[in-house]
């Protein structure tokens, strides 16, 4: 079986186990876990905050309301979501009940620090090259620091401790919540944010004939194993 192929599989095997998982009171409460999709050696992984109600219902990750301005964007940018490996730092929904809605409550540390070893499973697998924070939980995950995202927004960030680099910006959600006479300007500013990363996906994109083929493909299994191998470890103790 290719690296590619057992990623994949080790990424199948995270997913049923955040649906089990119970470190934080979140699951108990959720509908199921919503864990990362998208493809092995994507370019970019693109960090959210948390699952919203949508999300929580269908087990995917941004097909609701800020998932659809997501995709919108990634539409004006030229990139396609099936290259991109799209999460969120914590994998289950957290809300508060008002009436017969359920509404969205930021998770606190304690959850995002729960759920980090899942999204360093996800990383360790996919290998992206770099990493898009939506939002201030998602960058905070990423960097292993509080981040002043108005301050930091458009900017390539790199961690010191792990050599990520990280692109911060606003979660689309912010876009939605926002004064609606500012909305046009907020979103061409998110879309200049976004458009740092424009020139990975570029690369990305006129690098793939090459990945195909074998010259191409060997270098890369060595380093990728073991932290396929090291993935693969969390999950049979989650499910042990």
């Amino acid at each position: 079986m290719s690296h590619r192929n057992e990623a994949t599989a080790a990424l199948k095997a995270l997913s049923v186990a955040t649906d089990a998982c119970r470190e934080c009171p979140l699951g108990a409460h959720a509908t199921q876990s919503v864990f990362g999709e998208g493809p092995v050696g994507a370019a970019l992984m693109v960090v959210g905050e948390q699952p919203g109600d949508k999300e929580d219902l269908v087990g995917r990750p941004f097909v609701g309301p800020a998932g659809k301005l997501f995709d919108r964007a990634v539409a004006e940018l030229g990139w396609s979501r099936e290259k991109l490996y799209v999460t969120n730092a914590v994998k289950h929904f957290k809300y508060e009940p008002r009436g017969k809605r359920r509404m969205h409550k930021t998770p606190g540390q304690r959850e995002v620090d729960a759920c980090h070893h899942w999204l360093e499973s996800e990383m360790e697998l996919v290998q992206p090259r770099a990493c898009i924070a939506l939002g201030g939980t998602a960058a905070r995950s990423l960097l292993g620091r509080p981040v002043a995202v108005m301050k930091e927004r458009g900017q390539w960030v790199e961690d010191a401790a792990t050599g990520r680099r990280v692109l911060v910006t606003l979660h689309p959600s912010a876009l939605l919540r926002g004064d609606p006479l500012q909305r046009e300007a907020a979103w061409e500013a998110w879309l200049k944010d976004l458009s740092m990363a424009s020139e990975l996906m570029k690369k990305a994109g006129a690098r793939r004939p090459a990945e195909k083929q074998p010259a191409a493909e060997k270098p890369e299994k060595p380093a990728a194993r073991p932290a396929a191998n090291h993935a693969r470890r969390r999950v049979r103790m989650v499910m042990e």
